[in-house]
């Protein structure tokens, strides 16, 4: 079927919407009787022929006390899906009284198999009834839908001669006005879109990214997708769509399962009736969600691995409620979330502001680690997963786990103004288990925001997309991995720092210098004694004689009673700082894949505070205990490119403009007033 004939099925079925509810619903509540009845339609038009069938396969079963009829039922429908009422659609369109009609219709559906139940509920289509009943609209709702001049069932309407008069709607052409449907009230709805509408730009480049890479290596087999934040699973049919293709262009014949999980109760209804209307009965029933199934504190697949993930998680959106689900940041315990990393526990547990992060981390928990191609990852993030989070917290561990076990191939910012809702800079980070020898031990940053095509006419903020040159020229630069302008490549450690707090004596007027003070006496003289740089500074601790000095870990020489000793001196809280080191201070690190050691953090470190901070702070020390680890990606500092300054001479040539100017003038206005 053409793509006039799908334009002109789903204009009508948009037209329905203005010429039954106009005056029973707000334009913006269409939705809620429109797609659920799309949906409707669809499944009664294709269970139509076999109608028969199922309720004297139903009646057989009912006699013989058969329970679990569902595969029977399924079987003799032929489908993933089946109705055992006595009505159709068209039965119900005779009902003359608007009670009986309501009642009937209710049947009907109450008839639908448990999957096509989950899709009604979720979209609280039953709600709805009632006031369509009291507007007298149910009925000429069905008719519209029953409209001789439409087909939405898979098989042809012949005319009176035996020709096809209306072609059959295939189950790629009825997914395709549905996802159109979707994509026209989401658009009307624009600051709502963008919570579970991902535009389909995005999505194609994301899919690119993660399969064209290894496009050459995929063997014919079966392949699972996963999404965590599914919304109305577009994430899912584009990507599925992408390998479909990429395999049969290499003569590979391969089978895709999608999964997918949902806490919106509509957009999950939509993924599972749009996977439902494309022949997708399997899928849909691998689709998961509801208020009541949360990713982060309900995983509705532990234990599953997928070969290919990609999400667009909500940003800045609390995860508080599903912490406390979890037993709180004290009692958590998901292994998803608190991983053993290079000899310690690492808590990847975030601010409870913003959890998008974890959605990233629960698909890292689901990667293959037994397969050739391992797992791929793409998922789309704003700014704040960049450099959220100091050395030590959540965010920052994320960073730390993800690249020392070399998973970050790439993080590819996107131009702003992409999405519905929002129009502040995101990105796709692009992960993988299986990086080629190529990319090990590096990360690519790409800076591809001007690369976009304006929209003629803004949709909420999204006032730009990536046409197909633009992903083409996106995918190219990745998979080049070369160094230019907009593509920078570093080692996995130009990211990693050292956070390390760095002390300075408390000095105070009027004490001994020879002797050692206790915590007691060193707080009543920090009431009563006055600082000074001058001052000298109060031993906390004298230690034994044959310690050796080591003045920056706090280790100091000094003359006790005429006799030299080591001592460590009471920090000074108000001079106390930190200094952020970098691991590149470390030259075994410019090494890709290279991970510092003890030995080399310590002479990092402690090179670092000889040149930056002893010159001007000769008694400053670190407690080695104090240091963390962090990781931050500081996308634009790498592609700041600073404004030239303007040469003298054309200053000075503007500056002499205006004084002339301002002389003209002048003469201007004396010239007038001589005048008069």
């Amino acid at each position: 079927m053409g793509n006039d004939q799908l334009t002109w099925i789903t204009n009508f079925i948009w037209g329905i919407a203005d010429d039954v509810l106009r005056d029973v619903y707000v334009r913006g509540k269409y939705r809620d009787v429109i797609l659920p009845m799309t949906v409707i339609r669809r499944l009664d038009a294709v269970l139509e022929p076999k109608k028969k069938d199922v309720l004297e396969m139903k009646e057989r079963l009912d006699k013989a006390g058969i329970a679990n009829q569902d595969a029977a039922l399924r079987q003799t429908a032929g489908q993933a899906f089946y109705n055992v009422s006595p009505y159709t659609l068209r039965d119900l369109k005779a009902r003359a009284s608007r009670q009986q009609l309501e009642a009937d219709f209710r049947a009907y559906l109450d008839g639908f198999s448990r999957n096509v139940q989950e899709i009604i509920d979720n979209f609280e289509f039953r709600n709805q009834i009632p006031r369509l009943a009291k507007a007298d609209a149910l009925g000429t709702l069905i008719e519209k839908f029953l409209d001789p001049s439409i087909n939405l069932s898979p098989y042809p309407v012949l005319n009176s001669a035996g020709t096809v008069r209306l072609p059959g709607l295939d189950n790629h052409a009825m997914g395709t006005i549905f996802e159109e449907l979707v994509r026209r009230f989401n658009e009307e709805n624009n600051e709502e879109a963008g919570e579970h509408w991902t535009p389909r730009d995005a999505v194609r480049l994301m899919a690119r990214l993660i399969f064209e890479p290894i496009a050459d290596q995929i063997e014919s087999g079966t392949y699972l997708l996963f999404d965590g934040a599914c919304g109305t699973g577009g994430m899912l049919t584009v990507a599925e769509e992408t390998l479909l293709q990429l395999a049969k262009a290499r003569g590979k014949q391969v089978s895709v399962h999608l999964f997918g999980q949902e806490i919106n109760a509509e957009t999950y209804a939509i993924c599972k009736a749009d996977l439902l209307l494309k022949g997708e009965g399997d899928a849909a029933d691998n689709i998961v969600g509801g208020p009541e199934h949360s990713t982060l504190s309900n995983d509705a697949f532990p234990g599953r691995t997928f070969d290919f993930m990609l999400s667009n998680p909500p940003y800045g959106k609390s995860w508080k409620s599903d912490l406390e689900r979890m037993g709180g940041k004290a009692g958590i315990k998901d292994p998803r979330f608190v991983v053993q990393h290079r000899g310690e526990e690492l808590s990847l547990i975030t601010r409870t502001s913003d959890g998008q992060m974890l959605f990233l981390v629960n698909m890292l928990s689901k990667m293959k680690h037994d397969t050739p191609l391992g797992s791929r990852i793409a998922e789309v993030h704003n700014g704040s997963s960049l450099f959220t989070g100091d050395a030590g917290q959540g965010e920052s561990n994320i960073r730390r786990w993800i690249i020392e076990n070399d998973w970050l191939e790439a993080i590819i910012a996107l131009p702003l103004n992409m999405f519905y809702n929002t129009g502040i800079a995101t990105y796709v980070w692009v992960l993988t288990n299986r990086k080629p020898e190529h990319r090990k031990g590096r990360v690519q940053l790409i800076e591809a925001s001007q690369w976009y095509e304006p929209l003629r006419k803004n949709l909420g903020k999204k006032n730009c997309e990536l046409s197909e040159d633009d992903i083409r020229r996106i995918v190219d630069t990745f998979l080049k991995f070369d160094e230019t302008e907009q593509s920078k490549i570093f080692p996995n450690a130009a990211f990693g720092y050292w956070k390390v707090t760095v002390e300075r004596p408390l000095r105070l007027k009027g004490i001994d210098p020879e002797r050692a003070y206790t915590p007691k006496e060193i707080k009543a003289l920090r009431e009563t004694a006055e600082r000074a740089e001058d001052a000298p500074p109060v031993i906390k601790k004298i230690h034994k004689p044959a310690t050796a000095p080591d003045p920056l870990r706090g280790l100091f020489e000094a003359t006790i009673h005429g006799k030299p000793r080591v001592v460590e001196y009471e920090p000074d809280t108000e001079l106390r700082d930190s200094e952020q080191i970098p691991f590149l201070e470390c030259q075994a690190c410019q090494e890709p894949g290279y991970l510092p050691s003890q030995e080399d953090q310590r002479t990092a470190i402690e090179t670092f505070l000889r040149r930056e901070v002893l010159p001007y702070a000769s008694d400053a020390w670190y407690d080695p205990v104090s240091v963390k680890i962090g990781y931050e990606i500081n996308f634009n500092r790498y592609f700041y490119k600073p404004k030239a300054l303007r040469p003298l001479e054309e200053i000075r040539a503007d500056l002499l403009a205006v004084e002339k100017e301002m002389e003209g003038l002048l003469a201007e206005i004396m010239g007038v007033g001589h005048h008069e």
